[in-house]
């Protein structure tokens, strides 16, 4: 039985109708702590019946228990759900980096469809759609309420045909995107020249990046013989498959640990070491970071920064630091589980479990970016969920600060990329350390309105909401 283990933007079946009751012989001679679990079974089979017989309209007894069991899965964590045959199906034509869509990585919160991210060059990232923007309507008809799976079905189709996505963004109304579909077939790994410096996009892990980020790099190097360093540009990369993320931090490492995975038991710890052999012999790294890289992309950061292998420009990564299993039911004829079964550790020890990864350099991407995080306005993240897992004790995601960085007053935010500047710019001094440090950004005192209704200014800090 194939599994997939993935860390990005994630039962039992039941008789059709009625669900058979569970027999007071059987309730007699089971176990003690299993009696309670088999009442609830014949609790759920007379909710069923009663909505059978009773609901206003006729209902489908596979789209009900379908969603029965996506809801007791969702309700563990946001990454762990069911996927019905066509979903599963969908997830494999996914993760082996061909299927039919916009190009979009998305989770459920409360019931709303949000975007991890769009990947790069898709019809989604062309439209303009951001992370954490929420998606409440699909060519006009409400998605919200609906499982991902269910919203997901519903943006996919024929190729050339045009979907509306309403969206909510933070300090905006809701508008209309109209996105056209295509084949999706994201080439995850690009690189190019950044001066005497190379830059290598990895976007998303799929089942092709490793290798394509090996061609990319090694193209890039014939061309470049005297290529001085190399930028990873991890930003926005929502995760995936995390051999893949093996496969791309051990490009960079000559041997030792690249992540460790622990499960329930203490004792059940999976170990993933590099091989010797670092593909670009020893030139220096920076890798770049945002809170949209999630997950495997985590992955590769951490254990490019514990293993003191590159220092890390940009912003507190996601904080997804759990692995979902996919467990096919039946070779996958009855759909499949997705369901976390461990927890992720760097190098060092460190799970990131709603902490995320922190930059070396905290570099802010614009100016507008750098105000609300010293507002503490609301910045999409792991810890954002409500059911998350815990982060190890004693850890928190930090609050409201000023970033250490952002774009002066001189900079053309639209033409020019400040982080990526500025992670050239390490590699240049040579690090994070020799870097000279531009000026603190000073945000706008954020406005506050007061009981009154007279609006009040006062400095941003880590207790104002």
């Amino acid at each position: 039985m194939r599994k997939y283990f993935l860390i990005g933007a994630s039962a039992f079946v039941l008789g059709a109708g009625s669900m058979a009751y569970v027999s007071q012989q059987a309730l007699a001679s089971a176990q003690a702590p299993k009696v309670k679990t088999y009442k609830m079974l014949e609790l759920f089979g007379d909710v069923l019946d009663t909505v059978e017989r009773q609901y206003v309209t006729e209902v489908d007894d596979q789209k009900l228990i379908e969603a029965a069991i996506d809801g007791m899965l969702t309700s563990l964590d946001p990454h762990s759900g069911y996927l019905n045959p066509d979903s599963f199906d969908d997830m494999r034509d996914q993760t082996r980096g061909e299927y039919g869509g916009l190009g979009l990585e998305v989770t459920s919160e409360e019931g709303v469809v949000k975007v991890i991210s769009p990947m790069d060059g898709t019809p989604a990232f062309k439209a303009g759609v951001k992370p954490g923007d929420f998606i409440t309507a699909v060519n006009g008809e409400s998605v919200l309420g609906l499982s991902v799976n269910e919203a997901v079905k519903q943006m996919r189709g024929k190729p050339g045909e045009a979907v509306t996505l309403t969206i909510a963004r933070e300090k905006s109304d809701p508008f209309d995107v109209k996105i056209v579909r295509e084949v999706i077939k994201p080439k995850s790994a690009t690189a190019k020249m950044e001066g005497d410096y190379g830059y290598l996009r990895v976007s998303g892990f799929n089942e092709k990046t490793t290798d394509e980020a090996e061609a990319a790099l090694a193209e890039l190097k014939a061309k470049n013989p005297k290529m001085k360093g190399l930028v990873l540009d991890l930003r926005n990369n929502p995760g995936g498959l995390l051999d893949q993320a093996v496969g791309i931090s051990d490009m960079f490492l000559e041997g030792g640990e690249i992540v460790s995975q622990r499960g329930r038991d203490p004792r059940d710890i999976e170990r993933y070491n590099a091989r010797a052999g670092d593909v670009t012999g020893g030139l220096p790294m920076v890798v770049l970071v945002n809170s949209g890289s999630a997950s495997a992309a985590e992955i590769v950061a951490g254990a490019l920064q514990d293993r003191k292998r590159a220092e890390v420009v940009g912003l507190t990564t996601f904080g997804k630091g759990s692995v979902q299993t996919v467990i096919p039911l039946r070779g996958g004829m009855d759909g499949a589980l997705k369901l976390t079964t461990a927890r992720y550790y760097t190098p060092a020890g460190r799970s990131i479990q709603k902490t995320g990864i922190e930059p070396d350099l905290e570099v802010a991407e614009t100016r507008d970016q750098a105000q609300r995080i010293a507002n503490r306005a609301f910045q999409f993240s792991e810890a954002s969920f409500r059911n998350a897992l815990n982060a190890e004790e004693g850890k928190a995601r930090r609050g409201a600060h000023i970033p250490a960085e952002a774009p002066p007053s001189g900079f053309d935010e639209d033409k020019g990329d400040f982080q990526l500047a500025r992670a050239v710019d390490v590699l240049k001094y040579g690090s994070v350390a020799a870097t000279p440090k531009l000026p603190k950004p000073e945000p706008k005192m954020a406005a506050v309105v007061s009981p009154k209704g007279a609006p009040a200014l006062e400095k941003a800090s880590p207790d104002k909401k």
